[in-house]
């Protein structure tokens, strides 16, 4: 696939009755699109990480809400003779049940819950200025019509972020990133990758270093082979490899995404995110986070407030281990705020104390 196909890991069908995913997880050894046209696919696609990065799922969840209002529609037109309230409130009622259900999927990553959020207030706002009295098929158009803002506005995002990044950088820098954060984990551009995918357009060198991110390998699976495919020098490498990289003198600037950024600027991000931080720290190297302000959440005062999801211990345990040995295998790790040198946003680059500056550019 061409990097401008992979940027189109979330689109609807042509119909629009379906969300139409790049099937994440059997990357890059397949290129598998799904359809999905029901919740429980849906739920399942998000808990799986067939769709994954914190951007794309939030486009994912505003198309996936348009989906279900459509069908939660032609089911109100069909036994409107028997409904007790106005079909608009009907309709949002239902569609509300549908998004806590989606939102469960994934309580880490703020996007999901933004995006369902930002699209249920929508309806609500429409409902509330029609006095509910809008016919539930205008009522599901402009639920469509928002869900594609988020997706336009994820483009126009990651173009900003990219710039700021880039302007840190320059010529020849050596670059240590870990998990996933470009187009398959966004649009266009991606997040954490955008300053090195803008910069090679531009013509210039980086050296990348891409840790292979366990447990679901997403830096090995997917990160290399975005690069590779973009045509940027990246070598993988073993998560455990980065301290020697380090103080070998190859890497003059870290980057990676976030799913959560707390409002005094701890950071969720991919198991191991925390243990390249502290190595920065150590080498001197600056550490740099990067991520839509849909990612940060003011409502969290601190790391401590994210819920860390777990996963099955056998992606730990794999066939090498014995089976009665217990495994810990967490998603997530939260990266302290004082290891972290900056946070790009679409809105400009946040140094400490990030408390003041996330508040300053997010704050509510």
């Amino acid at each position: 696939m061409s990097r401008e196909q992979l940027a189109e890991n979330v689109f609807l069908s042509e119909d629009e009755r379906s969300v139409v995913i790049l099937d994440q997880s059997r990357l890059p050894q397949e290129t598998v699109c799904l359809s999905l046209d029901n919740e429980q696919e849906m739920f399942d696609a998000i808990k799986t990480l067939k769709v994954r990065g914190a951007p794309a799922i939030g486009i994912f969840a505003g198309y996936c809400l348009y989906v279900l209002a459509q069908r939660i529609a032609h089911e109100i037109d069909q036994a409107a003779d028997d409904l007790q309230e106005l079909p608009a409130r009907v309709l949002y009622n239902r569609l509300s049940e549908q998004a806590a259900y989606l939102n469960s999927s994934r309580p880490t990553a703020v996007n999901l819950k933004w995006a369902l959020d930002r699209v249920m207030a929508c309806t609500a706002q429409t409902l509330e200025s029609t006095q509910a009295m809008i016919a539930p098929f205008d009522l599901v158009q402009r639920i469509g019509d928002e869900a594609e803002a988020i997706q336009r506005e994820d483009i126009e995002m990651c173009r900003r972020i990219a710039e700021y990044g880039l302007s840190l950088l320059k010529e020849g820098d050596g670059i240590l990133t870990h998990c996933n954060a470009g187009p398959l984990a966004t649009s266009r551009y991606g997040t954490a990758l955008g300053p090195i995918l803008l910069g090679h357009d531009q013509g210039m060198d980086f050296k990348v270093f891409a840790d292979e991110t366990r447990p679901l390998m997403q830096g090995a699976r997917l990160t290399a082979y975005e690069l590779n495919k973009a045509g940027v020098d990246v070598t993988l490498i073993c998560d455990n490899m980065a301290s020697t990289v380090m103080k070998n003198g190859w890497v003059q600037a870290c980057l990676v995404g976030c799913d959560r950024v707390a409002a005094n600027g701890d950071t969720a991000n991919k198991i191991g995110t925390s243990g390249v931080a502290i190595l920065a720290k150590h080498y001197g190297i600056p550490f740099y986070v990067l991520g839509p302000g849909s990612t940060i959440d003011m409502d969290c005062p601190t790391g401590d407030g994210i819920t860390i999801e777990l996963r099955d211990p056998q992606e730990v345990r794999g066939e090498t281990a014995p089976e009665e040995v217990p495994c810990y295998n967490p998603s997530f790790d939260v990266t302290d705020h004082s290891l972290i040198t900056a946070i790009i946003t679409e809105k400009g680059i946040c140094y400490p104390p990030f408390d003041e500056s996330l508040k300053e550019k997010f704050g509510v």
